[in-house]
């Protein structure tokens, strides 16, 4: 079995450009090794960052690409 790799992106949230305006961008949540499929991937990742609940992402708004 082929074990696959994810990495999952969200566009919520803001950062600050190099002159200090504030934009809106998408942002890395996490990366995921060694699963089967997306819905393992994303329960792998929540259970190994609990700082993703805690943050209040909305999990729903994720974006998820294999990237292996």
């Amino acid at each position: 079995m082929i074990m696959k790799q994810y990495i999952f992106i969200t566009p919520e949230g803001t950062t600050f450009s190099p002159n200090g305006d504030e934009v809106e961008n998408m942002q890395v949540i996490g990366t995921v090794e060694n699963v089967e499929n997306e819905n393992e991937a994303l329960k792998k990742l929540l259970i190994e960052n609990e700082w993703i609940i805690d943050a209040e992402f909305n999990v729903a708004e994720f974006i998820c690409y294999e990237i292996s």
